[in-house]
């Protein structure tokens, strides 16, 4: 099997480059030949027919993921389709399922079936809950097992996986000889580390990589080397251990290239607002310029039930400084598990988050629709400020008088329409 990777070295113009190039308004060519050197992936598991080619990296627009998933909790896929629903109304590009509960393979295959958007998954998470469900100890989990899900999803037709592969013995290492108030906060990552110091072993991510990227390329694959030592709390980054384990993503990368399999890289959770534009480049620099994914980031720690906000401030700055992909935060972060409203809100402040940082970055079709708007708004022209704003919804009643059928809300421009109908 070859991947777009493989394809752009060759020289190659594939089916999907060409969407994405007439979908981001750029030259094919120059798209390309950011594909061949790592700075741009094209997410699609070349098992999907139905899926949208979504493109991620360097001078395209910045992307929104939507975090989805069981729990032990609460397990219910059908609140998980109808959350896909409501992802893909509300206009974010691409999804994760992180689902820990009852029957992951029938909710992963179910929310597979239900959109085209691109999948993403953490199959660490199967592997870890299914040794702890069957033997009660994380450290029991083999190799064997954990590559076989890896397989499991990539066959299934995930499009992009999280790996933690760079939560090795020294990295593990650095962390405990240095302390940190919130320790590890990625669950893949805690996973890793308790394997690890259980089993005296090496991560087997890491130990075994080639064997990783060898299934990464067989269905095309986007490996996003997760950062399981991120900072949970402002006070925690730029620490040691998150520098440590980015220059061990920095050679996995490097290494993945070399195999024709696409990668990008995750960023941090949590950091203060002036340590962000430093912290992107060095990200950027240490990872030779590959796509990166950042959680937010989050600028203070206080916010608990307004961390969509906290995340949107720190995504705006981040992807004006490099970042090119934004996974959104909830209200719900840090308190709980989100409903399908909360996932709405934290989509649209992500997605404002991300139009932001294009505008600011000099995107022309950002600029274009903001400047469309500002005439429609001149025009009292509803219907095209309903066609350029980023929550179409909050328009919804000016057409019929009815609260809006996606958030319930009625929209306060009625009023204006009223007032300037003569």
């Amino acid at each position: 099997m070859t991947t777009q990777i493989i394809e752009a070295k060759k020289g190659n113009i594939t089916q999907e480059m060409e969407y994405v190039a007439k979908t981001e308004d750029i030259d094919v060519n120059v798209l390309r030949e950011k594909i061949a050197l790592g700075r741009i992936v094209i997410l699609k598991n070349n098992q999907r027919k139905n899926v949208i080619p979504t493109a991620v990296g360097e001078g395209l627009t910045v992307k929104i993921n939507a975090n989805i998933g069981t729990s032990f909790e609460r397990s219910s896929t059908a609140e998980e389709i109808q959350k896909v629903k409501v992802i893909e109304a509300s206009g974010a590009h691409v999804l994760m399922d992180l689902s820990t509960g009852h029957n992951i393979d029938e909710t992963r295959l179910a929310i597979l079936n239900e959109t085209k958007l691109p999948l993403g998954t953490v199959p660490m998470y199967q592997a870890g809950k299914e040794a702890i469900d069957e033997y009660k100890d994380i450290g029991k989990l083999s190799k064997e097992k954990l590559f076989s899900d890896i397989e499991k999803h990539c066959k299934s037709g995930v499009d992009f996986i999280t790996v933690h592969c760079g939560v090795t013995k020294f990295v593990v290492d650095v962390l405990e000889k240095q302390g940190r108030v919130t320790d590890i906060v990625s669950r893949g990552g805690s996973m890793l580390a308790c394997w690890i110091k259980a089993t005296g072993k090496e991560n087997p991510l890491y130990e075994y990589y080639d064997d990783l990227l060898d299934i990464a390329r067989n269905y095309d694959v986007t490996l996003s080397l997760g950062d399981g030592l991120r900072p949970g709390c402002g006070y925690d980054a730029g620490d040691r251990a998150q520098v440590a384990e980015t220059l061990v993503l920095g050679e996995l990368v490097k290494r993945a290239r070399e195999a024709g399999v696409q990668s990008m890289v995750e960023g941090p959770g949590h950091v203060p607002l002036n340590k962000i534009p430093a912290m992107m480049e060095t990200i950027k620099v240490l990872t030779d310029y590959a796509p990166l994914y950042v959680l937010g980031p989050l600028v203070t720690d206080i916010a608990p039930g307004y961390d969509h906000i906290t995340a949107a401030i720190g995504g705006t700055l981040a992807a004006y400084h490099g970042a090119d992909f934004l996974c959104y935060v909830t209200p719900a972060e840090h308190i709980g598990l989100p409903d399908a409203k909360q996932v709405r809100e934290g989509i649209i402040t992500s997605l404002i988050a991300a139009h932001a940082a294009d505008v600011a970055r000099g995107n022309k079709k950002a600029i274009e629709r903001d400047r469309l708007m500002s005439i429609a708004r001149k025009d009292l022209d509803w219907e095209n400020q309903a066609k350029y704003a980023i929550d179409k919804c909050v328009f919804e009643n000016i057409k019929n008088g009815k609260p809006c059928t996606m958030c319930g809300q009625y929209c306060s421009m009625k009023i204006f329409k009223e007032y300037f109908k003569d």
